[in-house]
């Protein structure tokens, strides 16, 4: 299978899956109103929420607080989901929306990253470094959809893959880290270091995915040109 097709077969089992799961609370904000800018605008609220609560060591305090950390990001996912959805069903797809939705998207990252940090989960430098990762994710594939390339689906962690790993990290990391303190006496506490490890590794794939694909197709593209 090529890396083209790869990347069609997982755009179409993506919408598929998503047209599935989130069919009823798209109806639902449809109904009721809501835009696909307000819906960008909730979505990133969840992220600062989220980035807020890390920043206070949210994962390592008691349940009735830490829960909050994994369910407020699960949110900031749906409605990342939920402004694409509700504008495609509705016809209000827009270039302001989308320069919106996507900075919008940049901030979340930069504020997950920067409550991670200060929550003491990164250091700072490994902080850096994914901040420019995330950052270069993105830039990779605006720089290409602007020369016509369509970059949907393109490397293994898109956003929505990064949300769903960190917020299983999240929670695997308040379970492990309570357990360790509640059954060993102290707390196992190497568990996220490792996890960040593998992130930035997934992190780095997905830059050379998406190079790759890229130079590919803007060579296609140029050998079409010269004909």
């Amino acid at each position: 299978m090529s890396g083209t097709e790869h990347t069609n077969n997982k755009r179409s089992n993506q919408r598929r899956i998503i047209g599935k799961v989130i069919d009823l609370p798209v109806n639902f904000l449809i109904k009721h109103k809501f835009s696909p800018t307000l819906l960008s605008y909730i979505g990133f609220l969840c992220s600062a929420s989220v980035a807020f609560l890390l920043s206070i060591g949210g994962l390592h305090l008691p349940f009735y607080t830490a829960w909050m950390v994994p369910f407020i990001l699960f949110w900031a996912g749906a409605f990342d989901v939920f402004d694409g959805e509700v504008a495609r069903r509705t016809n209000s797809n827009s270039k302001a929306g989308a320069f919106l939705d996507s900075n919008l998207d940049r901030l979340s990252d930069a504020a997950l990253i920067i409550g991670l940090t200060l929550g003491n989960y990164l250091h700072y430098i490994l902080g850096y470094i994914l901040l420019f990762l995330v950052i270069m994710i993105s830039y990779i594939r605006a720089r290409a959809e602007n020369e016509g390339i369509d970059m949907m689906g393109v490397g293994f962690m898109e956003r929505a893959e990064r949300l769903v790993i960190l917020w299983l990290a999240f929670m695997a990391e308040w379970w492990i880290y309570t357990l360790s303190k509640l059954i060993l006496g102290t707390p196992f506490t190497w568990f996220f270091p490792i996890f960040i490890l593998f992130f930035t590794g997934l992190l780095i794939l997905t830059i050379v995915q998406r190079l790759m694909f890229s130079f590919k197709a803007l060579n296609k593209l140029d050998e079409q040109n010269k004909k």
